[in-house]
């Protein structure tokens, strides 16, 4: 180990060189190692070395004299905080293992379509799907990379063409003019959240995004209480969710880009109805020569298919 001796006065600043892999500094009668983690030239710049060890020992003795559950609820936070980065890390690396999946067992055993897919979408279907985790179109119907352009909101509503902008409308002018789709299909689904917090709404009840939002289907809401008013809650908003379907399937025909297209019969409009309890599916489409938007709204249907 080389031992190098400094100037006595404190204030000094000096530039040494180190050729070994440690060093040793003396300054009066105060001497102390450490190991250098690679050779270098050390700027010791005014030390004070005396006053900051006997600051050093007093923190050592305040702390050692501190309360002795102290120790063991920090040891615990940090295994807490290692604890809850571990969890992080092993979801992601589940998504991580899932992606690689994606991209081996379909992207590069499918070259040509991801290759047209970077090109430009041609999507057949525009789908309005409710934002609940447990009903992705995709995975209940199917749909592949491609073939749906797809917005998801709470209760798969459709808000009415004179409410003004939202990211559903947005979403609606850009699939029928842009990507010109030949289908719009809004699903709905059983035990819907956002049906039950339209149901359960009071007309006092403070405002909020998801009261403002879900208020786009009360006329669903007053239809479903004048039809099934003898029926349990829990019926009434199973009830509503098929009925707030139809109604967003009337408000679609609000938007005139989309009535005409539907009147020329560039355009189709269906409704559908995923049941996750007994895992069934409902289809109709909606018959615009019979469906009457003006007033209340009547929705004509055809070709009903039930899928378990």
């Amino acid at each position: 180990m080389a031992s190098i001796a400094l100037s006595s006065d404190p204030f000094a600043s000096k530039t040494l060189p180190i050729s070994s892999s440690s060093y040793c500094i003396q300054l009066g009668t105060s001497r102390i190692s450490a190991r250098a983690l690679i050779t270098g030239r050390i700027e010791q710049t005014h030390l004070r070395l005396s006053t900051e060890l006997r600051r050093n020992q007093g923190f050592t003795l305040k702390a050692s004299m501190g309360p002795p559950g102290l120790t063991e609820q920090l040891n615990n936070s940090k295994l807490d905080t290692l604890a809850e980065a571990e969890d992080e890390c092993d979801i992601f690396n589940d998504l991580k293992d899932r992606f690689l999946s994606f991209k081996k067992n379909k992207y590069m055993k499918n070259p040509e379509q991801f290759e047209s897919l970077a090109k430009a979408q041609e999507p057949k279907f525009m789908v309005i799907a409710c934002a609940d985790s447990r009903v992705c179109p995709s995975n209940v119907l199917g749909f592949q990379p491609g073939e749906t352009f797809t917005i998801r909101n709470i209760a798969n509503l459709v808000p009415p063409f004179v409410r003004g902008p939202t990211e559903t409308n947005a979403a609606l002018e850009f699939a029928v003019n842009t990507l010109q789709v030949e289908n719009i299909f809004v699903i709905g689904h059983s035990c819907c959240g956002g049906i039950r917090a339209l149901m359960s709404m009071q007309d006092d009840a403070s405002a909020s995004f998801i009261k403002n939002w879900v208020v786009i289907g009360k006329n669903a809401r007053i239809k479903t209480e004048a039809a099934a008013s003898n029926l349990s809650f829990d019926e009434q908003c199973s009830h509503c969710e098929k009925e707030s379907i139809n109604h967003s399937l009337l408000n679609l025909l609000t938007y005139p880009w989309i009535e005409q297209k539907v009147a020329n019969g560039e355009l189709m409009i269906h409704g559908g109805y995923y049941n996750f309890i007994d895992c069934s599916f409902e289809k109709w489409t909606l018959d615009y020569r019979g469906t009457k938007v003006d007033g209340n709204g009547r929705i004509a249907t055809k070709n009903k298919a039930f899928w378990c």
